[in-house]
């Protein structure tokens, strides 16, 4: 006899969540997400310095992102759970953010840390 599958909503967004995850693959280092918290200095989004950060795909994996250097951005709880798997502009202009400065900033920092932490990958090496 098989275990009873938990069939809440809860249950079964996790069993997809890591489906998801489990297609995809990620490279973002603990080093990489040190660096982008310091370069940050809080929530991507809001500015909030207060609060636990956590990885925020700006490209969400439910359309086709994954963490990677250049596509996570530090997020206070609230803003990640804002977000859900949005696209990053609409829900800035949603949420009534300064989306030219979170772009301008994102791209900064992703040059950044592109030079911090060259890809194996990269064609000019």
């Amino acid at each position: 006899m098989s275990p009873a599958v938990n069939r809440s909503r809860k249950a079964t967004v996790a069993r997809r969540r890591k489906r998801r995850m489990a297609k995809v693959e990620h490279d973002l280092t603990a080093e990489q997400w040190s660096a982008l918290q310091a370069a940050w200095g809080g929530c991507a989004y809001c500015g909030a310095v207060d609060r636990p950060l956590q990885r925020d795909c700006v490209l969400p994996i439910s359309r086709g992102g994954r963490y990677t250097l250049t596509n996570i951005a530090p997020a206070c709880g609230s803003c990640n759970a804002s977000k859900c798997n949005d696209e990053v502009t609409a829900w800035l202009r949603r949420k009534r953010l300064d989306e030219r400065a979170f772009l301008e900033r994102h791209v900064v920092i992703s040059a950044e840390m592109g030079r911090r932490f060259p890809s194996a990958e990269d064609p000019s090496d």
